[in-house]
């Protein structure tokens, strides 16, 4: 089974398109975002931590593709962005990805080529893993297959919980991940479960998997943001 609760940023400000993208990723699995104009996406970036964007060329107050230019010489690099365009003009295309897209959609949407690219996309960040999955961060080893995560070859004892955000911590590893982030996508609900609640499972996670630094690893409060997760 696949894991789909990536949060997925959509810039676009035309109501009906973003009602409508909205409808088919939420349908899909994913939790959705929706940014009215590059000047929203920027203010709210460092709070809510998106796992992929979709950013619409055209935009009333800059253009996507200057947007674009400004989340990479900020240092967002492993951020994945996709073009929502109706250029279809190659140069255009060749602007967008040279700005750093990673992929472009032109418009009108499809809703399984849309679908498509986002998984093709998220898989492809190691976002989104198949059942069958290993992933080997020294001295870590996490099956997401059997749900297990070893220490130093040691299977560390987890609740189901406590499993599924060490998992949606180590994909988002180095990245500041924000409270109501990890309430939608580890307990599938928006606002619902007071702070206390996250802060409480974050303590118990990195005492049982020793993320205090002794091992190269440290999961850290980032004030009034989230947490991140890194390596030393």
């Amino acid at each position: 089974m696949s894991d789909k609760t990536g949060l997925i940023g959509l810039v676009e400000d035309d109501p009906d398109q973003a009602v409508l993208f909205s409808y088919w990723l939420e349908n899909a699995g994913y939790n959705v975002r929706v940014y009215q104009d590059a000047a929203d996406f920027r203010r709210k970036l460092g709070v809510e931590a998106v796992d992929l964007l979709l950013l619409d060329w055209n935009l009333p107050d800059e253009s996507g593709l200057d947007a674009l230019k400004w989340l990479r010489s900020e240092g967002h690099t492993r951020l994945p962005v996709i073009f929502l365009t109706a250029r279809n003009d190659e140069a255009d295309i060749i602007d967008g990805l040279k700005a750093g897209a990673d992929d472009y959609l032109t418009k009108p949407a499809r809703q399984g080529e849309l679908l498509a690219r986002v998984g093709a996309m998220l898989r492809r960040m190691g976002l989104v893993s198949e059942g069958g999955t290993v992933e080997e961060l020294p001295p870590y080893r996490i099956d997401f297959g059997k749900r297990r995560i070893s220490l130093n070859e040691r299977d560390v004892v987890l609740t189901e919980r406590e499993f599924d955000l060490a998992a949606f911590l180590f994909r988002r590893r180095g990245r500041v991940v924000s409270r109501d982030a990890l309430l939608e996508g580890v307990w599938n609900i928006r606002n619902d479960v007071a702070t206390r609640t996250v802060d409480t499972h974050i303590s118990r996670l990195r005492k049982k998997l020793e993320l205090a630094g002794e091992h190269g690893w440290r999961l850290n409060a980032v004030y009034q943001h989230g947490y991140r997760l890194e390596s030393q």
